[in-house]
Parts: C-alpha cells; structure tokens; sequence
C-alpha cells in the first residue's frame, strides 16, 4: 500500500536573468514517486536538485506548480497534523523548557495539560533525554537539541514524518550516533519517512529505499532498494556488502553530480 503517490510533479520559480530580465528556474519537473506505507525512504541527489523543495511541498509549505501529490489515497491538503517535519535546525523555543517544547502541537490541537505532559514525557523517554526535561534548550548540546526537536514532532503522532538534513550541521561522531538513535525510534514507531539527505553513507544505513535524483530540473532517476538486515548497527558498515550498495549508489549520482558543477561553471 502506497503512503504517498506523487505523480508529474513541477515547480518552479521566477528569478532574475544574466541580462536582469526575468527568468523561470525550474526546480522539479515530471517528478514521480510512490512511497510505502511504513518505509524509510530516503532522496539523495546533488545540491538544487530540488529534494528539500519536494519535502517541503509535501509538508505544505511550498506549492506545486503541476502534477499531483495522493496522501493516503487523498489529494494533499495544504495544512495537516498527519505531516511532521524535522529541520536542519532545531527550530526550539530558547524562553521553554525542553518538555514544554514537546507540548507545543499538542497545545495547538488542544490536547488536556495532563495528557500533554504525559505524552511529552514518553517521548523524552524515548529519546533518553527525561534527566533534562527542565532544561532550557542552550544548555543541551547540539546532538541533544535534534533529539528534543524529533520527539517534540513524534510527540503529536503524525503519521508521515519527513525529515531535512537534520543532522547536517552535527560533527560525524554525533550524527553517526544519531542516525542509530533514529533507526530504534523508526523500528519502534514504524512511521512512514522521508528523509533528505547528500550523505550516500547516511542514506544506505538509514533507508528501505533510496530515490536518487537527476541534477535540476529534479526527477528521480532510480530506486535503489537497500536489502541490508535489520535491525542495523554501527558495525554494517564495515560489511563488504555496505560498500558494494554504496559503490552502487555513487555509479547512480555521480553524473548528476558532474551535471551540476558544470551547470554552475556555465552560469559563473
């Protein structure tokens, strides 16, 4: 059963020229891809691609110029509590505790104090972090603010979870760790998500499926399925069949790679 089904999507959008005259910059073009009930799918293409242009139609932040994008069988509405979305930053509020930045959606959809707190305090639990639930998010580190930012989203039960570069900005020995933490949340959980990500390495450990990309306009190219054991650990890494799936994966994105350096010595 299909999650999400995204067919013929474009966008694009209007920038101004070499001469200073107008100019159309497309971004997606006849993008297609049907995502499972329950996966982890991953997008992995080259910078402007348009991966984080789609996530954030998905999450009703951005607009479709054509095409069509079905969530549960249902045309995609622009505002939905069924969508949850993890940035690159943490996106916390510095004046609230880190357990009151879990409440935030459930005091939006009203949910009683009570219930709230409970809930909130369940997934601080769930991302090992119920010893700092009265902190203030410049106290916690950088790794310990993606994992507050990821429960507060579980915390309101979406059922669609996408998910930009959210350890992008992290030093590889946290991300790494945190990639694991992930995979125990999902296989506890077993949301649908869609993750971005440039990192090969980071798709591969992570994923059901990877969507490779096309340099802009973004289409995808491949569905790579990722048939490495689950539960996975740190140690898959080192397996020869990590690197064969890897070696698999750059043979896919390195001309689109090419494509979009060329692309951008042409502009320059």
């Amino acid at each position: 059963m299909f999650k999400v089904r995204a067919d013929r999507v474009g966008r694009c959008f209007p920038i101004r020229g070499q001469e200073g005259n107008r100019d159309i910059l497309r971004v997606l073009e006849e993008f297609n891809l049907d995502i499972r009930e329950g996966e982890f799918l991953s997008l992995l293409g080259p910078s402007g691609c348009g991966k984080s242009t789609f996530l954030n139609i998905l999450a009703g932040l951005d607009d479709l110029d054509q095409g069509s994008i079905l969530v549960d069988s249902e045309e995609l509405k622009k505002h939905s509590f069924d969508r949850g979305m993890v940035f690159q930053s943490y996106a916390l509020l510095p004046w609230r505790t880190v357990l009151e930045n879990l409440e935030i959606g459930l005091e939006i959809r009203r949910v009683p104090r009570r219930e709230r707190r409970e809930t909130a305090r369940r997934y601080l639990r769930l991302v090992g972090l119920s010893a700092f639930a009265h902190q203030y998010p410049h106290q916690l580190s950088g790794g310990m603010r993606q994992r507050v930012a990821i429960a507060r989203v579980l915390a309101y039960r979406p059922n669609l979870l996408l998910m930009d570069e959210p350890f992008a900005a992290l030093d590889a020995q946290t991300r790494e760790s945190l990639q694991i933490e992930l995979l125990r949340i999902w296989e506890a959980d077993r949301k649908t998500i869609v993750f971005v990500t440039h990192s090969i390495d980071e798709a591969i450990i992570l994923s059901d499926r990877v969507a490779v990309m096309t340099a802009r306009p973004g289409r995808v190219k491949e569905i790579m399925e990722i048939n490495l054991p689950r539960p996975r650990s740190e140690d898959i890494r080192n397996s020869l069949e990590f690197a064969r799936v890897r070696q698999a994966v750059w043979l896919l994105i390195r001309d689109e790679v090419g494509k979009t350096r060329q692309s951008l010595r042409i502009r320059a």
